[in-house]
């Protein structure tokens, strides 16, 4: 079986290393689309994936417009030539629609229910899409749900062991800390969220300096701080990220993908957005392991809450061993679905 695969985000990389991994050790051939933004053409290196790149992602609306025809344009001639048996990505229109035009089946994995401009523009030219069993909108006959988040293809303990080492080099063992994350929040889906802002940078640092009294405070940022935050900001080899987060005290963040990366490894997180997920209010909802808030102020007050909890960690431990034991291995169930997706696929072509 030939796959395309596109990846358009780091936490697309993420999603799908070890699903690409399992499918070339079974013989399959793979081909890799991708579109640079942020560090995803850094992770694919860093996991030794081959891939072609598209084109870039562009921070305002008429600039991802016109890349649209170049990025169209790329992605044809590569599918083209490669001529997949099936297509994938998260949710993407540029796959969704090129696919439709060569006559090849695409099957979205996705989960985020406020991209509903790309989902329209997806799901007509898309055979399955594949979400949570949380995510709260209605596809259709076409969608497919699993009892599990995207963060259990690449973080559940059949793939991840937490290496304790990242804490030696950033010389945090046996203290408290704060992962903080704060996103450009310019992603299409992204217009009107707000998310971990204050009125100034005066006041952000102020509630940097509070953390302070309680531990170590350190930040990974997708857009640009001035120099009073240097010495918050994370210098770690960026694959050891999840290590770190494993590690923390609580994360702090308006990046939906790491809270519920937080929850996932049974570390508390603080979600500020005005923006809701599914896979994070089923993590709040059932299985306590994180509080998403609008304003820092709540925020703050639930963080301060969380501090005053006894053996915190020991508590968040034992909500994540409820998850696992109730969620499913995400990668496992799309190695099954995409395979039986063929099968059943060349049965129907030979049939007709």
């Amino acid at each position: 079986m030939k796959i395309l695969f596109l990846v358009g985000h780091p936490a697309h990389v993420h999603l799908f290393k070890n699903l690409i991994r399992i499918l070339l050790e079974k013989g399959h051939k793979i081909k890799i689309v991708a579109i640079e933004k942020e560090i995803t053409l850094r992770l694919l290196d860093i996991y030794s994936f081959n891939y072609h790149t598209i084109g870039s992602s562009n921070d305002n609306m008429l600039a991802k417009l016109v890349g649209l025809f170049r990025k169209n344009y790329n992605l044809f001639k590569i599918a083209k030539g490669f001529s997949p048996d099936i297509t994938i990505s998260t949710g993407s229109p540029y796959l969704a629609q090129i696919s439709k035009i060569l006559n090849i089946p695409h099957i979205a994995f996705g989960d985020t229910e406020i991209a509903k401009i790309s989902t329209r523009l997806m799901l007509p030219f898309t055979r399955a899409v594949c979400t949570p069993s949380c995510f709260f909108i209605n596809l259709g006959p076409k969608q497919v749900r699993y009892e599990g988040y995207h963060e259990l293809a690449y973080l559940h303990p059949n793939y991840f062991v937490p290496d304790p080492s990242v804490l030696d080099l950033l010389n945090c063992k046996d203290e408290k800390f704060f992962l903080l994350r704060i996103s450009s929040l310019n992603a299409s889906h992204d217009i009107g969220a707000r998310g971990f802002s204050f009125n100034s940078d005066d006041q952000m640092l102020v509630f940097l300096e509070t953390l302070e009294k309680y531990g170590r405070v350190f930040l990974t940022s997708e857009r640009e701080l001035d120099s009073r935050f240097e010495k918050y900001l994370i210098k770690i080899p960026i694959e050891k990220i999840h290590d770190l987060l494993y590690y923390a005290t609580i994360y702090i963040g308006d990046g939906a993908t790491m809270a519920s990366e937080a929850g996932v490894l049974g570390t508390p997180w603080v979600y500020i957005s005005n923006t809701r997920r599914g896979y994070l209010e089923d993590q709040e909802l059932n299985y306590g392991l994180g509080y998403t808030f609008s304003d820092v102020i709540k925020a703050t007050e639930k963080i301060n809450e969380l501090l005053n909890k006894n053996d915190l960690k020991r508590e968040w431990n034992a909500k994540r061993k409820k998850l696992l034991n109730e969620k499913i291995d995400v990668t496992k169930f799309m190695v099954d679905f995409i395979e039986n997706f063929y099968q059943n696929n060349q049965k129907s072509a030979l049939s007709k």
